[in-house]
Formats: C-alpha cells, sequence, structure tokens
C-alpha cells in the first residue's frame, strides 16, 4: 500500500506495538516522541496519517493537533488520538479541535489496526 503514518508517542512499551502492528500490515510507520518539535516532524515529511498521544513531553497533543489542523500542510490529515484519560471532556475537545478518532489505553492491536485501515482507505 505504501501509505506512511506517523506515530507521535513517547511511551517505548505503545511505539513498538504500533510500530510492528502497522508494519506488519504493510505501512511505513515513522515515530516521533517530543511534543516540542512535533510539527517540525510533519511540516518535514506529511504523513498520510497521524496517531497522536495526548500527554507528551513538551506540549500536548491537543495543543499539537490545534496547529496541525491551522496549517494548511496537515489540516486534512486524518489524526487518531490515544490517551490513558478517557475521560468525556478530553473526548469532546479532542473533537472540536478536529481529531476523526479517539482511542483510550489500553486498546486492542486490532482496533489500531482497522481504525488507520479505514482511515487509508477513506
Amino acid at each position: 500500500m505504501g501509505k506512511r503514518v506517523l506515530l507521535i508517542e513517547d511511551e517505548p512499551n505503545i511505539i513498538e506495538a504500533i510500530s510492528f502492528i502497522l508494519s506488519r500490515d504493510g505501512w511505513t510507520v515513522h515515530t516521533h516522541a517530543d511534543g516540542t518539535s512535533a510539527m517540525d516532524k510533519v511540516k518535514a515529511t506529511p504523513p498520510d496519517m497521524i496517531i497522536l498521544d495526548v500527554m507528551l513531553p513538551g506540549r500536548s497533543g491537543f495543543d499539537i493537533l490545534r496547529d496541525l489542523r491551522a496549517t494548511d500542510v496537515s489540516r486534512d490529515i486524518p489524526v487518531m488520538m490515544l490517551t490513558a484519560r478517557g475521560q468525556d471532556k478530553d473526548r469532546e475537545l479532542a473533537k472540536r479541535l478536529g481529531a476523526n478518532h479517539f482511542m483510550t489505553k489500553p486498546f486492542s492491536n486490532d482496533e489500531v489496526r482497522d481504525h488507520v485501515r479505514s482511515f487509508m482507505e477513506a
């Protein structure tokens, strides 16, 4: 398929799991673990999809999502948010800021893969 996913996540176990799942499914997975420079990574090589953690060192995923939606190069890239906090207010904020999907940790490998597939096939 040749599609590229950028995983912006700072937890090594989650990076490893998602990278494995998606790579095995044919995706090229790039990773980035710092919120401060995440937008630089997106602008340098815009991916086809972004998986974005809410709690990152340097900047929150919500701040990054706000910037993604305000920038021409990333405005239309599908974004799936990940968080350990699944409160309704977090879901509502993510939706308001333009997230395409919001998933709480822990999640199933199949669930991640299926959502990425659905965004990439749309």
